[in-house]
């Protein structure tokens, strides 16, 4: 029998000594004779690429050790149940339930919007769409007739609201553990994909795809490299010794959410839908405020136009700001399925189009270094790349005080103490900055910890080591005691 990792572990250990016990939750969650199957699925940090993903750029991902694990329970009772035991971030567990009655005779847009409803978004149930939504997207995905109730457990140490994707973590584990109770046979990056459409149409959360590849394709100690058009798995990038990636949490909550993320994401589509009219292809309605671009020359993805095209060419084709009724009014819409322009809103747009263009020509500048040794020049253009990020980020208005402030303690030590390069990840707003060093920066970087616990009277949360995505860890099965 293979050994499970220590989550696993720990997990049925508490399974079995609350059914001997009768203790809740766990007492009356399960039932007997049917088996338990167990997955685990870890964080992300983002190194480079970012919010990129959206707009087709490569990404360079780091599977952390923190981690979801989540046991999964086929049970007669025609229901599904899902309770999640306390974390760093809450005392009490949280549980919720749905009926297989609330979804018999609906289809499609129709069952995603019934679940979506039941768990809208501000609602002290809300963290159950990511949860349950996994549920009608395997009705419609992959055909399952969800002619079974389910029981889930789920235990994370993933800190929430840091920016290391805690629920595209949570939506792997939970889709890799109910795939194996259920008989669905799931291919990596598909269910990726689908783990994607949680998020973005049942728990209303306008999120790429990065996050969820990794948390299901990710190898330990390596970095996942992706090309988001949409989902094309690289392969996993070695890093070089003695390079060394970190987390650390500037103590300011993130939100993939939120309204920052949502309009930078938003402005990057209207960039491209202009600079797709003004090269003359062919647009077609979908929906109010929704088109179809015939683009044969970028293949849909910004990141495809290329940098010097678009500092030579295109960029001065682009306002700086432009409200959403003006841009409605000249271009109908936007190609983005997942975010609605807003007419009385003004949107950032030259920053957000320029973002993506960048970024793409940063992340394959880095990954082209890490092929090689890492001498002094090298490190230091991997860490002017991960500066430049930043800049980009903040350009775009979705850095914090915070993650400026790690970032600038970062370059004021600077690489000859062993610290090469630091960014703001994922969706940025807050969160987590990503740190590139070497053995030798171990000590600066505690000294960049204490420097900014001193000012802000928050001690950072260090994120180090890593550990294998949910196909990687594998499902492990066991008959409950």
């Amino acid at each position: 029998m293979t050994r499970l990792p220590d989550e696993r572990s720990n997990l049925l250990a508490r399974i079995r000594a609350g059914r001997a016990e009768n203790r809740p939750p766990v007492h009356g969650l399960f039932e007997q004779g049917a088996p338990l199957h167990l997955a685990r699925a870890p964080a992300r940090l983002d190194l480079m690429g970012g919010i990129a993903d959206y707009s087709g750029s490569l990404v360079l991902e780091w599977p952390l050790a923190e981690s979801v694990v989540v046991a999964a329970q086929r049970i007669e009772a025609p229901t599904l149940r899902a309770v999640s035991l306390p974390n760093s971030d809450r005392t009490e567990s949280l549980a919720a339930t749905l009926a297989l009655g609330d979804l018999a005779g609906l289809q499609n847009d129709a069952l995603y919007a019934a679940v979506a409803a039941r768990f809208p978004p501000g609602h002290m149930d809300h963290w159950a769409a990511y949860v349950l939504g996994v549920f009608p997207v395997l009705m419609r995905r992959a055909g399952w007739p969800c002619d079974t109730g389910c029981a889930l457990l789920i235990q994370s140490n993933v800190p929430e609201g840091k920016g290391v994707a805690s629920s595209a973590a949570l939506e792997v584990a939970v889709m890799r553990a109910v795939g194996s109770a259920c008989g669905i046979k799931l291919d990596p990056v598909e269910m990726s994909l689908w783990c994607q459409e949680v998020e973005n149409r049942l728990a209303g959360a306008p999120c790429g795809v990065m996050d969820q590849v990794t948390a299901a394709c990710g190898e330990a100690g390596r970095l996942l490299t992706l090309l988001c058009q949409p989902a094309e798995l690289l392969g996993q990038t070695p890093l070089p010794e003695p390079l060394r990636v970190w987390g650390l949490d500037a103590g300011e909550r993130h939100c993939v959410a939120g309204a920052d993320y949502g309009s930078v994401r938003t402005g990057a589509f209207m960039g491209y839908r202009m600079l797709a009219g003004n090269a003359g292809m062919a647009v077609h309605p979908v929906a109010p405020g929704r088109v179809r671009v015939d683009d044969t020359k970028w293949g849909g993805y910004l990141a495809n136009v290329g940098a010097r095209t678009f500092e030579r060419h295109l960029r001065k084709q682009l306002p700086v700001r432009m409200s959403g009724a003006d841009f409605l009014a000249r271009w109908q819409g936007i190609t983005d399925e997942v975010t609605r322009i807003d007419p009385a809103r003004e949107y950032a747009v030259a920053a957000p189009t320029a973002h993506p263009v960048f970024e793409h020509a940063r992340v394959e500048r880095f990954r082209e270094l890490l092929q090689g040794s890492p001498s002094s020049g090298v490190c230091r253009e991997l860490g002017q790349l991960m500066f430049a990020s930043h800049q980009s980020y903040a350009a775009c208005g979705i850095t914090s005080p915070g993650t400026d402030r790690l970032v600038r303690l970062v370059a004021e030590l600077g690489a000859g103490r062993g610290l090469f390069g630091a960014k703001i990840t994922g969706g940025g707003s807050g969160g987590t900055v990503a740190v590139l060093g070497d053995a030798d920066g171990e000590e600066a970087l505690a000294r960049v910890i204490e420097r900014y616990a001193g000012e802000t009277g928050h001690r950072p949360h260090l994120f180090q080591g890593s550990s294998p995505g949910a196909f990687e860890a594998g499902v492990w099965a066991e008959a409950p005691a």
